[in-house]
């Protein structure tokens, strides 16, 4: 029976979810005497609250699908009903399994470590590894088909060769790191990664009827235990949280999506479903590249009168500004993407410009916001850039490949 395999995934994950939900409550006591804790900066609350409670979650999807492992073979292990075993299948689903156990166990480390941001780059191109490794070993495949406005000059398809595998490591890299820049705020990270999960879990459905059955098969059996565990999570992330998810679940989120876009073949639809980390990531650079100062924590500032959140900004000497920053500062201004300000102190004159993020674009726009309100705000942007991908992937598409 081909459904029973993804009918025994669903009640799998329907257990992890509900496994989730119960661990995290049992185990807040033993990552607090771990010193595995903080207090909500957002909050006027100075309460303990556990850290990297991602490792949970990633910890119990990883056991529901190390359960689930020989369900799809079961036909060739009790009926014998395969000609022959489908090596090339279960090498994908164990190194994928492998990739992502690795960027969990690397996610937790700089939870505890408190590792750099060279490092955040690091660690997720070394837990790719295994991944290309799946993909050389059961695929290979790294012939992409041109699209329409270029075939003139390149022809209907080009062979990328390494250039392809590069691409499927910066993938992997953006994924996880795309999530963990645009958070800081209760049920954010999970809140944004439940919504990914589903939109790709029904364009995976919307295809299972076509050529490709079997590759959104395969997402579909690591999306649904990812989307049922972060459910638990965000049960207790979200506003007021009792948790924190740490860098370990934006790691893990990341490289569970970036093993279904590239084991399942369809790394730029699923780049579609990211369209809000683009943003975010592109409204962020002068700041990551430090072309602008960039403090450690971004947050949306809280304002103890109102207990609303408002934009953070980061303040430095406008002499120390390079012209490239300068420059920078002076079109973001004139287009309306950022709030400056400038006052003269005793050392010359001072800039303030908001945080350059998604979340303090939005409370640009809205002015200071409720942390709850400001969450549902951010998803519903998600929701937005999910029907926005279904629309390029179904219809603009036409106009770039034959359909």
């Amino acid at each position: 029976m081909p459904g029973l395999p993804l009918l025994v995934n669903l009640a799998g994950s329907v257990l992890g979810g509900l496994a989730t939900a119960t661990f995290i409550p049992a185990f807040k006591e033993h990552f607090i005497a771990a010193r595995l804790y903080g207090t909500d900066m957002n909050k006027k609350s100075k309460e303990m609250i556990p850290e990297a409670q991602g490792v949970i979650s990633g910890v119990v999807f990883l056991l529901v699908l190390f359960c689930f492992i020989p369900v799809p073979f079961l036909g060739c292990f009790v009926e014998d009903e395969c000609r022959e075993f489908p090596h090339h299948e279960f090498v994908a689903l164990i190194g994928s399994l492998l990739a992502i156990c690795c960027m969990i166990f690397l996610g937790f480390a700089d939870d505890v470590l408190n590792l750099r941001w060279r490092h955040k780059l690091l660690l997720p191109t070394a837990a790719s590894l295994p991944l290309l490794m799946v993909y050389f070993t059961t695929f290979g495949n790294t012939t992409i088909v041109v699209p329409k406005p270029f075939r003139p000059l390149l022809g209907l398809h080009v062979d990328l060769g390494l250039l392809y595998y590069v691409y499927m490591g910066m993938l992997a890299v953006f994924c996880t790191n795309a999530i963990n820049i645009l958070a800081g705020i209760n049920g954010l990270e999970a809140g944004q990664s439940l919504i990914i999960a589903g939109s790709i879990i029904i364009f995976n459905i919307a295809e299972l009827n076509g050529d490709c059955h079997s590759d959104h098969l395969f997402s579909l059996y690591f999306l649904i235990p990812f989307f049922f565990t972060t459910l638990g999570l965000l049960y207790h992330n979200w506003y007021p949280s009792r948790v924190f998810v740490g860098d370990t679940f934006c790691y893990f989120a990341g490289m569970t999506f970036a093993v279904v876009g590239i084991v399942g073949h369809f790394s730029k639809t699923m780049l579609l479903f990211f369209i809000p980390q683009v943003l975010n990531f592109l409204y962020s650079l002068p700041q990551l590249f430090h072309v602008i100062p960039c403090p450690r924590h971004r947050l949306p500032r809280l304002d103890p009168g109102t207990g609303k959140l408002g934009m953070s900004y980061s303040k430095f000497k406008t002499k120390e500004l390079s012209e490239i920053g300068a420059f920078i500062v002076k079109v973001t201004e004139t287009l309306g993407v950022v709030h400056v300000k400038r006052e003269q102190g005793e050392d010359g004159e001072f800039t303030e410009i908001n945080n350059m993020t998604l979340i303090n674009f939005v409370l640009k726009l809205t002015g200071p916001t409720h942390e709850r309100n400001l969450t549902l705000l951010l998803l519903l942007i998600q929701v937005v850039g999910s029907c926005c991908a279904f629309l390029i992937r179904y219809q603009l598409v036409r106009l770039f490949y034959d359909v």
